[in-house]
């Protein structure tokens, strides 16, 4: 029984293309090459793709580049003949999109990713979308186009719905949403079960004799894992008899400085003897401004995050914090896209993974004197 040839991916083609011109003399030492815009609108592709095919051969000293000029051929051009020869790996890649990598629970996230695709033989692309909707489409059009296996995609915040990941799913193409879902779509989805995190970290405050307990957080509407955070806080006061008050719940601008706006709420709110807090940069922010205030952690003030930071055994107070168990998550991400290659048409799936509380030194029962 013959088999279909693998594609060859339209950057290898080009690459193909461009080395054989350098081999052949066409291009010349010190010749101009066309630009990326030509090379695009030539081969009927993306800037993305030439970008692509460019950057081997750049790598290997055979064309340099001058900011505001081009890209030249170098005098020392000399590569053998280049041949593509199909093998089972081509195109063995998944991408992995994602707003940011700047705290521990991002990079155990992609740690837990790239671990389990490279046990199966798959390569991991990265790309970051900087919280905005508009790239994050671009880039999940050019990595298709590109002939990525499956895509991963950590949503960017406040995203409610994406027309493009909507036309994948339809289309039946592998992909999976991790840390949050977007609701009323119905795509496979990886996160923790964030409701029972933020009610545990409440809870084990009303469990001290905290009354007075406030939710800090980012913007929560259209952010699914925020959102059912603060359910879980709320779930946990009612539950203790306590009344939701919305004074206790700090929604934090992300055009003003994140540090101040807590400083101030604290000064605000005299009252406020615990805080609970969706990451651990807020988490260290109120710990911060609580010091500056001359409040003492846990003393005064009670402090349960979610996800723990780095270095945290190192800090004089290590915070209380909701332990997502973030690079698990990740692996199992990375299972259920490659589930998806695997066999594109079976059913959807959400995946709620368990949390667990890991209690430290920053909270204890509320001072007297503040209660």
């Amino acid at each position: 029984m013959s088999s279909t040839p693998a594609r060859i991916p339209m950057y290898i083609q080009l690459k193909t293309y461009m080395m054989n011109q350098i081999q052949q003399g066409i291009w010349k030492p010190g010749d101009k090459l066309p630009s990326e815009n030509e090379l695009a609108e030539q081969f009927d592709v993306s800037r993305i793709t030439v970008k692509n095919a460019m950057a081997d051969i750049v790598e290997q000293g055979l064309i340099y580049r001058i900011q505001g000029k081009g890209s030249f051929i170098a005098d020392s051009a000399s590569p053998p003949f280049l041949t593509y020869e199909p093998r089972e790996n081509v195109g063995s890649c998944v991408a992995f999109l994602m707003p940011r990598l700047d705290n521990l629970f991002t990079a155990n996230l992609m740690t837990g990713i790239e671990q389990e695709l490279a046990e199966h033989g798959y390569h991991l692309v990265f790309r970051l979308t900087h919280d905005k909707q508009e790239l994050e489409i671009q880039l999940l059009k050019e990595l298709t186009q590109l002939g990525m296996k499956g895509i991963i995609i950590y949503p960017v915040e406040g995203e409610t719905f994406n027309n493009e990941i909507l036309k994948l799913t339809l289309g039946d193409y592998p992909l999976v949403i991790v840390d949050r879902y977007l609701r009323g779509l119905d795509a496979n989805c990886v996160s923790s079960d964030n409701f029972a995190g933020a009610y545990e970290a409440a809870k084990h405050l009303t469990s001290l004799g905290h009354t007075k307990i406030s939710f800090l957080s980012t913007a929560i509407t259209g952010t699914t894992s925020i959102e059912d955070r603060l359910r879980g806080y709320e779930q946990a006061l009612s539950d203790a008899g306590l009344f939701i008050d919305y004074r206790l719940r700090l929604i934090l601008n992300s055009g003003l400085p994140i540090y101040e706006q807590i400083k101030q709420y604290i000064m605000d709110n005299p009252d406020v003897t615990a805080i609970v807090t969706t990451t651990s940069t807020i988490g260290l922010f109120a710990m911060k401004a609580a010091r500056e205030l001359g409040l003492a952690v846990p003393q005064d003030l009670s402090i349960v995050c979610f996800d723990d930071h780095e270095k945290s055994e190192l800090s004089e107070v290590p915070l209380t914090y909701v332990n997502q168990n973030e690079k698990q998550m990740g692996r199992e991400a990375a299972k259920l896209v490659l589930s998806q290659i695997q066999n594109p048409g079976q059913e959807r799936r959400n995946l709620g993974l368990p949390s667990d509380l890991v209690v430290r030194a920053s909270t204890t029962s509320p001072n007297p004197a503040r209660s």
